[in-house]
């Protein structure tokens, strides 16, 4: 039986969503909610996000802005009518220069419009600088269940170097204070800075995992299109086997302290892995709203992908007039096979065989080519239940999805 939503309210959209298509699904996987929140109190040259500098010293229009959210949210009901939200993250930007009292309204938003599990998992991201971190214990009490502090370094030489906002001793108070306040707390941390040797960087994981954190996400700096390090690359950034080098140690060292790696990027406590990163690596569906913000929606019979308008003016004036959506498009059955390996293979674990079909609606033998090639460069494991990224394959990554291009 194909799956179909509950009943939504009648619309020209809905009407046309379902359709007939070129993929079946089964039934429609869980859903989560991305908010977007973009302003920063700086742009971080390495940033490729939709970020936005506050313009002085101006505070954001968050009343405005949140009133758009609600409308984003409103005009986009119908396309996830009755299906339950298993996750919330308040990404952006800086979602911790939000003010409280505005996280509640947001929240109770939120909650009234969407059907929120009651264990659902909201986090939000946060920046180590002082006047953030005095609104943490806050930030708990308004609802949010975990953190995500972007320290990235606890060495002020590299934290100057990132041209981050925040020093080493407001990082240190930024965790402790996250520590004492969220049983599930996440830290940001980069690799392979500027200047950075290995011992530096076990130095900075040691001082990380001093606070005991439930889940770690580390990231090697890379210069990406459009930022400030692309146009000027930084000087002495390590070369690709001393990058490799400290992987190694991270991978060695998160695992002495009981993180498992169980993402390309991830480290977590066997119960403390970010719920809401899984349903995206798992093709799970995500309805993303605020400026810039992605989604993908499935239906019976073909998956969805949305864009809101990025810049932060513009969203709003749009998304109060119920036009949040800047694009759309329905996602090629041909494109769908790469689109699910380029996230399931992200995951230690892999995927279960069945999942593929019930996310894409398309049979295995759509990517057995691919898969077998992959199988002959020892880049897999796989049985007649599971396939999973190699320890070979986790270190040919990007070769490894490449396989699945359409």
């Amino acid at each position: 039986m194909s799956a179909s939503p509950s009943a939504s309210p009648v619309s020209s959209q809905s009407v046309r969503l379902e359709r007939p298509g070129r993929v079946q699904l089964s039934s429609l996987p869980p859903l989560s909610l991305y908010v977007h929140l973009p302003w920063c109190i700086k742009k971080c040259p390495y940033c490729d996000f939709n970020s936005h500098a506050i313009d002085g010293a101006a505070a954001p229009p968050w009343a405005r802005y949140l009133q758009a959210l609600r409308a984003d949210l409103e005009a986009s009901l119908p396309l996830v009518w009755g299906r339950a939200v298993h996750s919330v993250f308040l990404g952006g930007g800086t979602p911790s220069l939000l003010p409280p009292e505005a996280l509640g309204r947001l929240l109770s938003d939120l909650r009234a419009l969407l059907p929120l599990l009651p264990e659902a998992e909201i986090t939000l991201e946060a920046n180590p600088g002082s006047f953030e971190r005095e609104r943490f214990a806050d930030y708990r009490s308004a609802g949010v269940t975990r953190l995500s502090v972007g320290v990235q370094s606890f060495d002020d030489r590299f934290l100057q170097a990132l041209g981050r906002v925040h020093d080493a001793a407001q990082a240190h108070a930024a965790v402790a204070e996250a520590a004492q306040h969220f049983e599930s707390f996440n830290l940001d941390l980069m690799y392979a800075l500027p200047g950075q040797t290995l011992a530096d960087l076990q130095h900075d994981l040691e001082r990380a995992l001093f606070y005991a954190p439930p889940h770690l996400s580390l990231y090697h700096l890379t210069l990406e299109p459009n930022t400030v390090f692309a146009k000027h690359p930084p000087p002495h950034l390590p070369d690709d086997d001393s990058a490799w080098t400290m992987l190694d140690a991270i991978g060695a060292r998160c695992a002495s302290a009981g993180l498992q790696r169980y993402e390309v990027s991830a480290y977590a406590r066997a119960d403390r892995q970010c719920q809401h990163n899984l349903n995206y690596w798992r093709f799970g569906d995500y309805l993303g709203i605020g400026a810039g913000a992605h989604g993908k929606i499935s239906f019976a019979q073909r998956v969805l992908r949305q864009v809101r308008w990025r810049d932060p003016q513009r969203y709003m004036e749009q998304a109060l007039q119920g036009q949040p959506v800047a694009s759309e498009h329905e996602v090629p059955a041909s494109e769908l096979p790469f689109e699910f390996m380029l996230n399931a293979l992200r995951l230690r674990e892999g995927f279960a065989v069945a999942d593929f079909a019930a996310r894409t609606g398309l049979p295995l033998s759509a990517i057995q080519a691919p898969l077998a090639k992959a199988e002959a460069q020892g880049w897999i494991e796989r049985d007649a239940w599971r396939i999973r990224p190699s320890a070979r394959g986790f270190d040919f990554l990007n070769d490894l999805q490449a396989l699945f291009l359409p």
